[in-house]
């Protein structure tokens, strides 16, 4: 049988030879540019999130971004009505140029470093802060973008202005060979094809591009040929990455020997060192029974999310904080999670402390890490690592789950001290 090793990944017009692994991108910075600069580092591509960059910029570099817009809109907190808290587009490009450009700068190796970036952060301003969001990313000098959490029909048109828009590596997270279809049919004036295609099956963390009920009926296997076969009666050369529910090297390399060019994978790395997830949440990954991952509808977004059930975001019944966030504000400034908080409000007058059970202030509990994403294979993250004298796991590295996937073989997985013997 195969290894991963045994491939190689080439992405058009270039005869650059990539390892075939891609981290995925876990927003806010769960995917950290330690993570995606390890990937770039060992030959494969990182990815980072550009999901509430602002934040992540105060965090990382000690800006003040997030104090700043409160403090401008303080004054609606008790509001309703949202339409007046908008992004200074300025200070949005400045955080995703400082966060994007400082990763490139300390980039090492052969690899390369992409940005995700979800259509569903609408932030109040669909059209011009994805604008900013995606060409601040080229100036930065980010070697590829991954659009995500949408069709992306119009987001190439956004770029196309740009002197990076036809060298940069520019792909689209799609779960079926239909959303392809429109994507390329939308962008074919631009004579501009995608430098990649992830195919994300049903099995993935986060926010899945299937129906809330139907999701389990779908297979990662059936998808990629469905999208390869599509592509080929077209006549078009685009790598297919696989994605979801992709947990051993095995798993990988027999997506290889399909016809995939590569296979992103994201849940093995939640619980290394390098993910920007707090410890104790990782521990709850490494806790976790498949009985207590559930893919439900609490986002905000109207996309079906996986989480782990004992996600302390669930049930909660936070005050919106648009005015310091706000990323899911559509164009009139509406959000689920405020309509859903706004009725209990109305139910339960004086009430000191409130629940909504069917949504979730997204951002709030994101920035937080109060809101537990997950794929559905995080169950099996126990049988990856070795128990601590704590009654704890041990948290791996980024370099040892990645040559787990390069080099393994027949379903096995290497514990942590035991990688240099099995590659």
């Amino acid at each position: 049988m195969k290894r991963v090793d045994d491939f190689r990944l080439c992405l058009p017009g270039s005869k650059q030879e990539l390892v075939p692994i891609m981290i995925g991108g876990m927003g806010v910075d769960i995917s950290t540019a330690e993570l995606a600069l390890e990937a770039a580092r060992l030959g494969g591509i990182g990815h980072i999130s550009d999901a509430m960059v602002p934040t992540v910029s105060d965090r990382r570099f000690k800006t003040r971004h997030v104090k700043e817009k409160l403090q401008q809109y303080k004054y609606n907190v008790a509001n309703t009505d949202k339409a007046e808290v908008q992004f200074d587009l300025g200070t949005l490009a400045e955080a995703t140029r400082m966060h994007i450009g400082k990763t490139m700068e300390a980039k090492r190796g052969d690899g390369l470093i992409f940005v995700n970036c979800m259509e569903k952060l609408t932030m109040n301003g669909s059209r011009e802060t994805l604008r900013v969001r995606l060409n601040s990313a080229l100036d930065a000098g980010i070697d590829g973008i991954t659009l995500s959490a949408g069709l992306h029909l119009g987001s190439f048109a956004l770029m196309q202005d740009h002197p990076r828009f036809r060298d940069a590596r520019l792909g689209i997270i799609v779960s079926s060979a239909r959303a392809l279809q429109l994507f390329l049919r939308k962008n074919a004036r631009l004579d501009r094809l995608p430098d990649f295609i992830v195919v994300e099956g049903p099995l993935a963390g986060g926010h899945l591009g299937f129906g809330l009920e139907d999701w389990a009926k779908y297979d990662l296997a059936t998808i990629v040929l469905e999208v390869l076969a599509y592509l080929g009666e077209e006549h078009l050369d685009i790598p297919v990455i696989a994605a979801g529910g992709i947990f051993t090297g095995t798993d990988a390399a027999r997506f290889l020997e399909l016809g995939a060019a590569a296979v992103q994978v994201a849940t093995r790395f939640t619980v290394t060192h390098e993910c920007g997830l707090p410890d104790k949440v990782k521990q709850e990954y490494f806790k976790a029974r498949e009985e207590d991952i559930e893919v439900n509808g609490l986002s905000p977004t109207g996309y079906p999310m996986r989480m782990l059930k004992g996600s302390p975001g669930i049930g909660a019944g936070i005050r919106p904080n648009c005015e310091a966030y706000g990323y899911l504000l559509d164009d009139k400034g509406r959000c689920a999670y405020i309509d859903a908080w706004n009725r209990e409000v109305t139910l339960h007058p004086g009430e000191k402390k409130l629940s909504v059970k069917d949504k979730t202030c997204l951002c709030t509990h994101m920035r937080n890490f109060d809101i537990w994403t997950c794929g559905q294979t995080t169950y099996r993250l126990k049988d990856t690592s070795r128990h601590t004298a704590d009654g704890g796991y041990q948290l791996l590295t980024a370099e040892h789950v990645f040559h787990d996937y390069q080099f393994s073989i027949d379903q096995k997985i290497a514990l942590p001290d035991e990688l240099a013997l099995a590659s």
